[in-house]
């Protein structure tokens, strides 16, 4: 039997940071403008993908602008072409000048990548291949993956509502190093003549130290605990892994332009039909706003606009259930939309 994973819990003090919400003076049906000249303004780099990309990408960036819009924060969009798309416009999946225009932006919002039409392409020429080479390019090391069950959609999951209901986890995961990345890879034979595939799996101490302070930032916004696992006991790769993350006691963050996507995949069965649910995307802005731009009020906006929404009774077709009211992926983002002007709470 493999050797059981190893946790380790590393408690993280939390200091009170006091915030302030700029007041403004919008509504949800008519005309929205801020109440003041915007005081931030930030460069966003949307990549709207393949499938249903562009249909979550639309809706999201209105959201995102209005957001930002009542907690006086002005954004530049620039669209530019990635995966698929890129595929058939230019021949690769990560154009030169898309990775230009992201580098020198504040964050970036991808919808999704990825279809059939060039499921068969070889691997340089496959969509997936732009988003590897975007994050390295990016150098976004750190993947940070929330798995939280919003309670109006408990009985929409496919797991028990004991084991589903409440749970909220963010998952720090090193993107850029390990086995993705590390060399030597290829194809040969063994002695056997048999065909392999062979991957390095190889992390130095500093790619180690920098998604530890992430992980460390990130359990700072939330409740102050941290779960560290790794396979030390039969890696030296994992030995490695605990060994600086025990080391980490302070750090200072700089971050570079994030990239922020959901995770739903582009849905081709369903792109052009007005069916995607764009929540996912939107909570991506609101991740974007919090640990991108660092923007936590706008970030609450969206979040309880989404929840707002939902409230209401709103649901796209994959989590629509009985006695609710179904909708297509614009009709979501102008719910959103119609709830984001709400106040934010103050936290106590």
């Amino acid at each position: 039997m493999a050797a059981g994973m190893q946790l380790h819990f590393y408690p993280v003090k939390v200091p009170f940071l006091p915030k302030s919400v700029t007041k403004q003076l919008l509504g949800s049906s008519r005309v929205r403008c801020a109440a003041t000249t915007p005081s931030k303004r930030y460069a966003i780099t949307l990549l709207p993908g393949d499938g249903i990309g562009p249909e979550v990408i639309s809706v999201s960036k209105e959201v995102l602008k209005l957001a930002g819009s009542l907690e006086g924060i002005e954004f530049s969009f620039q669209e530019m072409p990635m995966g698929g798309a890129a595929l058939d416009l230019v021949g690769v999946p990560l154009p030169d000048e898309t990775l230009s225009v992201a580098k020198q932006s504040d964050a970036v919002l991808l919808g999704a990548i990825g279809g059939y039409k060039w499921d068969k392409n070889e691997k340089h020429l496959k969509p997936e291949t732009g988003l590897l080479k975007l994050r390295e390019g990016l150098k976004v090391f750190a993947n940070l993956r929330p798995a939280t069950v919003l309670p109006q959609l408990v009985d929409a999951s496919t797991l028990k509502k004991e084991v589903a209901e409440g749970v909220d986890i963010m998952v720090v995961r090193e993107l850029t190093g390990g086995i993705y990345f590390g060399k030597p890879r290829g194809f040969g034979t063994n002695e056997s003549g048999e065909e392999i595939g062979f991957n390095t799996e190889v992390y130095a101490s500093h790619e180690v130290d920098r998604i530890a302070r992430v992980a460390f930032e990130t359990a700072r916004k939330r409740l102050g605990k941290l779960c560290s696992v790794d396979k030390a006991n039969v890696l030296e790769a994992g030995f490695i892994c605990r060994t600086t993350f025990l080391e980490l006691f302070f750090w200072v963050l700089n971050y570079g332009p994030g990239l922020f996507e959901p995770i739903h995949g582009s849905a081709p069965d369903i792109a052009g039909q007005d069916k995607a649910n764009p929540l996912a995307t939107m909570l991506s802005a609101a991740m974007l706003l919090r640990y991108g731009l660092r923007e936590e009020s706008a970030a609450k906006r969206i979040e309880n606009a989404v929840l707002d929404a939902l409230n209401r009774g709103f649901r796209t077709g994959d989590i629509y259930s009985a006695g609710t009211k179904l909708v297509g992926c614009k009709k979501m983002g102008e719910e959103v939309l119609k709830s984001i002007d709400s106040p934010v709470p103050t936290a106590v």
